[in-house]
């Protein structure tokens, strides 16, 4: 793929792999823009900008990042992509211990906000010239309901539907939309799962199990790999891509 005119949009970039894979497409050429509060302190220069958007408040995405968006489309990149990563774990624990309030911003982040990133993105991009392409970050809890962080696996589920009735509407001409499981990776949202105790989160021996095993993988090597394989590769329309498809051994 040429470097002329290589846009991608990524959001929660202020920590975990969303920070690592920005930083790995800055080095390859890609101008990267962030979507989120704030961005991890190693992300600067002219190849980065930072969009600040509550991305749990999906009603007032198209008011935030229609402009930026727009920025983009006009500069006229031979190709342009959508990294839907941003997620929360939380609320952590069974339903009935936790609030209507947390359960609204957790969808929020995991399913609303990126449903909207994406719809946002084909509004603007629909009739665009170059290679166009979202990539909605999921998870292998897609596939499984795991006590204790049960919307965090229904987000998921949902959000590879979106992916998935994108894929179909958009065809084999049009936009490429593809979900991603990007494997067990060594980030905050690790860390604290597996710092519960089993009454707040039946689930978390299975989390001690990937660390104590050393399952997880570093977020700049996941990077790496997904630069590779999902975002500068050709991709199949409406696949779900898995950890074992970016040129590593399976894993969970």
């Amino acid at each position: 793929m040429s470097e002329a005119g290589r846009e991608v949009i990524v959001t929660g970039v202020s920590r975990g792999l969303g920070e690592a894979l920005a930083r790995v497409l800055i080095e390859r050429g890609f101008r990267v823009t962030g979507i989120g509060r704030s961005a991890g302190a190693g992300l600067a220069g002219p190849r980065f900008e930072l969009v600040r958007c509550d991305l749990s408040d999906a009603a007032a995405i198209d008011d935030a990042l229609e402009a930026p968006f727009a920025a983009i489309a006009a500069r006229a990149p031979a190709y342009v992509c959508l990294v839907n990563n941003a997620a929360v774990a939380g609320p952590i624990g069974v339903l009935g211990r936790t609030t209507s309030r947390d359960i609204a911003a957790a969808l929020g982040v995991n399913l609303a906000g990126p449903a909207a990133l994406a719809n946002l993105f084909c509004r603007v991009f629909g009739a665009s010239r170059g290679e166009r392409r979202i990539i909605n970050v999921s998870s292998g809890a897609a596939t499984r309901p795991l006590p204790g962080i049960v919307l965090y696996s229904a987000a998921k589920c949902g959000l590879e539907m979106v992916t998935a009735g994108i894929a179909a509407e958009q065809g084999k001409d049009g936009i490429r939309a593809v979900s991603l499981r990007p494997g067990i990776i060594a980030t905050q949202m690790q860390v604290d799962a597996r710092s519960r105790t089993v009454d707040e989160f039946p689930s978390v021996a299975m989390f001690r199990d990937f660390h104590e095993k050393r399952q997880l993988v570093l977020p700049d090597v996941a990077a790496a790999r997904i630069a590779t394989h999902v975002v500068e590769a050709p991709v199949e329309q409406g696949k779900v891509y898995v950890y074992a498809d970016l040129g590593a051994p399976s894993a969970t």
